[in-house]
């Protein structure tokens, strides 16, 4: 193989050693700590219905997530997963995004779900686990998926959306259907953790080598459950490994919601003009604990946590919002009012709901269910007959 195959470089005689830290991106900002803009800054093109909408977002899933933390902490529901403190960046990129877009997430994109249009009812349904759960109560909570609002499923193994973002990209880029009018692309999250993973990097490669219009979105919120990032890379953080790959990559304040919509929609734009994969590191902060199984005390300070609580996006949209008066204090305070009220209520009420019937877990597998999955689904109604208190939500629909 020629050296013009395996390398697109000069020549040189001279013996250079290129220093670990040669890539230093610099990181995207807009709107300052206290939501006042960056002198000479321009804002992206956003009205105030949309600013609204992001902010009304922003408020229901941080009292979707109080909430269904306390509500874990009195045993109503098994687990959860906080987005507190990383809600600018799912809310932000999302609004930057076509309906038609795909959207493959990790586990703390609930605004982004939300943005789209997944009703507090359809949270709490998929939470409990109940009847009306749109995934029939086979997942374990927080792992959403709406087909009707273009959001892939979440899936629990680290990282195994990524090489499929970039699998799903690609049938978008080979698609009849996907006309220069109506081309599509998919974004997919992930944590700076999970591109430790060895699907991030094949997924990369694969989006960069196919040229396939897929925006890889890194929330970089510091912490792979109780790992710093400084114990996980020596490298300067995420994006310079698009480098790496041929890609072009964006560096993001994630905590400023107009620095995450403008960075989206560039990305988007590359990926559908350019037909190129674009890798966006979104520098943020996890508030909260990994999820409820974790208590962050024992690897972090409140001096740190406190430090980042002043960065927090919500309060800095919130000024900015006010100061441009398209909401006043007051309203502010209203609507988070009747997010809490309303999330309040469904909770009560999907509690309430039964859990699905034992025999849905074998169907929308095949058109008719094999002989090995009834074998198995008699199986476990015997284990539930057996012991009916073990199961008692189970055990209702087994005869």
């Amino acid at each position: 193989m020629s050296m013009e195959n395996t390398a697109k470089t000069n020549v040189t005689s001279k013996l250079e050693v290129i220093p670990g830290h040669a890539v230093n991106i610099p990181v995207f900002q807009l709107l300052k700590e206290d939501g006042t803009v960056h002198k000479g800054a321009k804002l992206p093109a956003i009205d105030k219905e949309l600013a609204l909408k992001m902010f009304s977002t922003m408020q229901f899933i941080r009292l979707l997530d109080e909430r269904m933390f306390a509500a874990q902490r009195q045993g109503r529901i098994s687990f959860y997963l906080s987005s507190l403190g990383e809600e600018a960046a799912s809310i932000g990129s999302a609004a930057a995004l076509a309906f038609e877009d795909m959207i493959m997430g990790q586990y703390r994109e609930q605004g982004a779900l939300a943005f789209r249009g997944f009703t507090v009812e359809q949270f709490m349904n998929q939470l409990f686990s109940n009847e009306k759960d749109l995934g029939k109560g086979r997942q374990m909570p927080v792992h959403y998926g709406c087909a009707a609002l273009n959001f892939m499923t979440i899936s629990s193994p680290l990282g195994t959306q990524i090489p499929q973002a970039t699998g799903y990209a690609y049938g978008q880029k080979h698609s009849p259907a996907n006309k220069d009018a109506e081309k599509t692309c998919t974004l997919v999250y992930f944590g700076e953790g999970a591109a430790s993973e060895g699907d991030f990097h094949a997924g990369l490669n694969m989006a960069a080598v196919f040229k396939v219009p897929v925006i890889f979105f890194c929330r970089n919120n510091g912490y792979a459950i109780s790992t710093p990032a400084s114990e996980q890379f020596a490298g300067d953080g995420i994006a310079p490994r698009a480098t790496g790959y041929g890609m072009k990559a964006i560096r993001v304040d994630g905590n400023d919601i107009f620095a995450v919509y403008a960075a989206t929609q560039e990305a988007r734009r590359i990926a559908l003009e350019e037909g190129e994969p674009v890798l966006i590191e979104a520098m943020s902060y996890r508030m909260a604990g990994h999820s409820t199984s974790d208590d962050p005390t024992g690897y972090r300070t409140k001096e740190e946590e406190e430090k980042w609580r002043a960065k927090e996006p919500m309060i800095r949209f919130r000024n900015w919002l006010i100061a441009k008066g398209w909401i006043t204090e007051a309203e502010a305070d209203q609507q988070m009012a009747a997010h809490k009220e309303a999330v309040l209520a469904e909770l009560k009420k999907a509690e309430t709901v039964p859990a699905p019937h034992v025999d849905e877990i074998i169907t929308d597998v095949y058109d008719t269910p094999s002989e090995q999955l009834q074998v198995q689904l008699d199986a476990l109604k015997a284990h539930i007959r057996k012991y009916p208190d073990a199961y008692p939500a189970t055990a209702k629909g087994v005869k």
